[in-house]
């Protein structure tokens, strides 16, 4: 069996039975993020009867907290399916997950495609191509024996903890604030549990998003109208337990709630 197709199918497997995945064994595990993310491609294939169609896309490691807590210096990216996007004040089972978490991020709707051929992106591009902005919670998933032993690559390859998320109401791109100035808050059953801003996302939310379509377009693919785009927690994940209602505040934006049974 081609090492990629494997790789997918062992990491699909485990996402799919909720069962913590230890280290790939060495003749299939990505040696770099660029494996890392053909694997992930292929998973993405595997993924779509149980998870539902692709809708967008996560961005990792976009703030310097995230980096330290992680350890990886540079943004990375993942699937978002529509079985796992909810909206605000859903009721979510915590046994649907391995280990899960929250993270503050103010996400974005694409109004129109931005395709591999008009790549490099700036900031001030990929803006134009923004439709509204939503206050949302990243819901993911510490699915790993232990995460911290799996290396960028394979983290990568099942799509950096991506499991979701949850949006708040739509706010219209030229109705937004400055997004450099949007402070967040996440609260956890009444406390808050670490605040950020807009302007700790790789300085700017847009660059993000530069970021991510440029890294699509260097695999000759590109972003489209519609799309959800999570660019990366304001602050450092927090991870919960059953019974816990979690509410992200974005000022501005507006607020967004989850609970976890």
């Amino acid at each position: 069996m081609d090492k990629i197709l494997a790789a997918a199918k062992a990491i699909a497997t485990a996402r799919r039975n909720r069962t913590p995945l230890a280290a790939l064994p060495p003749d299939i595990a990505p040696r770099d993020e660029a494996e890392g993310y053909r694997i992930q491609r292929a998973q993405h294939d595997l993924l779509l009867p149980h998870a539902g169609a692709m809708v967008g896309y996560k961005i990792g490691c976009t703030s310097a907290v995230m980096q330290r807590y992680l350890d990886i210096p540079h943004p990375c990216g993942g699937g978002v399916f529509a079985k796992g996007v909810h909206d605000s004040g859903a009721r979510l089972a915590a046994s649907d997950y391995v280990r899960v978490g929250v993270e503050c991020e103010i996400a974005v709707k694409l109004a129109r495609d931005l395709l591999p051929t008009e790549a490099p992106f700036t900031a001030e591009w990929v803006g134009e191509a923004i439709e509204a902005y939503y206050p949302a919670i990243e819901i993911v998933d510490d699915r790993y024996v232990k995460w911290e032993t799996m290396g960028a690559p394979t983290l990568v390859a099942d799509d950096f903890f991506a499991a979701g998320c949850v949006l708040g109401e739509a706010v219209e791109r030229t109705k937004a604030p400055d997004l450099l100035k949007v402070a967040g808050r996440a609260v956890i059953n009444g406390v808050e549990a670490g605040r950020g801003t807009g302007a700790d996302v790789l300085g700017h939310p847009h660059n993000a998003l530069a970021w991510l379509a440029n890294h699509l377009a260097a695999e000759g693919r590109g972003l489209h109208a519609g799309q959800i785009v999570l660019t990366g927690s304001l602050v450092k994940t927090v991870w919960l337990k059953a019974g816990d209602s979690v509410t992200m505040e974005l000022a501005g934006l507006g607020n967004v709630q989850v609970t976890f049974a």
